[in-house]
């Protein structure tokens, strides 16, 4: 049990990065909200402020996320169904109107075209009088897991690490209080990959990020403290808690002995929660209420940085303003009315919550070790064997669920005589006609003749080995789009196809 006698903000962290934890200051309550057009987004966020949110969490729509643009052929049907469109920079200022981008702390769900979004917010910022350098916030980035847990990918994996290295880079200079990363196990976790794999292949691919800006020429602690993780919080309470525990303590081992990290905030594995999509259920949303708070509350006594908590219809449809109100409640309760908040790692000592963090800790490791072995991340996913492991985990997990051993309330056991009816969120489909039309007021009032040489200069800066980064925020500072910005790119790096 060697967390037990550690205290909270001493290395190697098990029991929390700060001494205080909670009683300094409470977690980020983010609510993960985007759909629709800039407007429409942009109201729930207003209204998520006023409802006591301390922190916005931006949901991008799939062509968004794909470097399409809204009027790509592709991308119809699809316009702001699953988060919000932003195809430009004008696109990214109504998405922001009214908010002072100094006064709150933006996490962006985004990877393949993180670079271009990042450009779109600090121009965004910019264009408000606001420093670049005061902005707080998160982008994901984390291509790796892509291939592996999502699909969301547009290029090959070694040029897209070369684009997350060079907004590394970029950041640490322009804007350096952004967390320039958030390397994500949740994706990992709800393809189905266990407990244990989501804390290994969570950290393999953070090795992975942290060699490749070491290869660029950066040092550890020039990038390291702005490294943050983002992990999911499933149903097994203990184990969830001692996981987060295990992989802070795992986490701080490697900086120190892998790294060599001097920093001690290099060392600190801070990271946002969100409670697990693949848990919630169509049948009983209600039910769903229970889950959520119980994995929440998992996640504070884990030590989060930054939580979200799903709302009760979203395995039927985006959240009504409703269902977002009351999962913000969920952490509200747990923050002022439980008392957990006023004791750093509450269940530090406990001997079983420490036997399952000593457990996880060694079993993550192993597969670490496994993964060296390979070669690395990258090769280990070029081989598949990341893949092959979270697939064979998710079998297992149905197989339970379908065999019976496994009981998922209201799905396999304790049915409802009748299904609830649920008036649930409705996305109005004139949006993405709305959208089109003003991407195409864009194209058509901006200088084509500036956009074209800043697209060439990009591409020009792509074929050789310096820094992407400025030429993508000329490029987005000329109003070019996300889908012209990424196409450029596709002519130098190509796209990768799974094998």
């Amino acid at each position: 049990m060697s967390g037990a006698s550690e205290q909270p903000g001493q290395f190697p962290y098990t029991r929390g990065i700060y001494r205080d934890m909670y009683r300094s200051r409470l977690w980020t309550m983010r609510q993960y909200a985007g759909f629709g057009t800039a407007e429409e987004s942009n109201k729930r966020y207003r209204y998520l402020l006023s409802q006591g949110t301390t922190g916005l969490s931006v949901a991008f729509d799939l062509p968004t996320q794909m470097g399409m643009d809204s009027d790509h052929p592709l991308a119809s049907g699809e316009v702001g169904r699953v988060g919000v469109a932003i195809s430009s920079l004008a696109d990214m200022e109504r998405l922001f109107d009214g908010i002072r981008l100094d006064q709150v702390s933006t996490s962006m769900t985004i990877n393949s075209t993180a670079s271009i979004l990042l450009a779109l917010y600090v121009l965004t910022a910019r264009r408000q009088g606001v420093d670049a350098r005061k902005l707080n916030g998160t982008i994901q980035n984390d291509i790796l897991k892509e291939y592996v847990a999502r699909g969301t990918y547009i290029y090959p994996p070694r040029p897209a690490m070369r684009i997350i290295t060079d907004l590394f880079a970029w950041a640490g200079a322009e804007v350096p209080e952004w967390n320039t990363i958030s390397i994500s196990g949740y994706h990992i976790r709800e393809a189905g990959a266990t407990c244990v794999q989501e804390v290994a292949f969570t950290l393999a691919n953070a090795i992975a990020y942290i060699e490749a800006a070491l290869q660029s020429g950066q040092t550890v602690d020039d990038f390291a403290p702005r490294l943050s993780f983002f992990f999911n919080v499933h149903n097994d309470f203990l184990e969830e808690v001692a996981k987060f525990r295990a992989a802070r303590r795992l986490y701080a081992h490697l900086m120190k002995e892998r790294f060599g990290a001097r920093n001690p905030r290099s060392a600190m594995l801070r990271f946002h929660a969100q409670t697990a999509g693949s848990t919630l259920t169509a049948q009983q949303p209600d039910v769903n209420l229970v889950r959520v708070s119980i994995q929440a509350m998992a996640a504070v006594l884990g030590g989060a940085q930054s939580l979200h908590t799903n709302s009760r219809d979203e395995a039927l449809a985006l959240p009504t303003e409703e269902s977002v109100q009351l999962a913000l409640r969920t952490q509200q309760i747990i923050a002022y009315e439980t008392g957990v908040p006023n004791v750093a790692d509450p269940l530090g000592g406990s001997y079983h919550i420490e036997q399952l963090t000593d457990r996880i800790e060694a079993e993550a490791r192993a597969y670490i070790d496994r993964i060296d072995a390979m070669g690395g991340t990258l090769r280990a996913i070029e081989a598949g064997y990341v893949q092959t492991e979270i697939q064979n985990a998710a079998y297992e997990y149905q197989k339970e669920i379908e065999a019976g051993r496994r009981v998922v309330v209201g799905v396999n056991r304790f049915r409802a005589a009748e299904p609830a009816r649920e008036e649930t969120f409705r996305l109005d489909p004139g949006l993405e006609a709305q959208q089109v039309e003003r991407l195409r007021q864009v194209r058509a009032s901006r200088n084509a003749r500036l956009v074209e040489d800043r697209q060439i200069a990009l591409e020009r800066a792509a074929s050789g080995s310096g820094n992407l980064m400025p030429h993508i925020v000329d490029c987005c500072a000329a109003f070019a789009t996300v889908g012209e910005i990424s196409d450029r790119l596709r002519r130098v790096f190509g796209e990768y196809q799974e094998g």
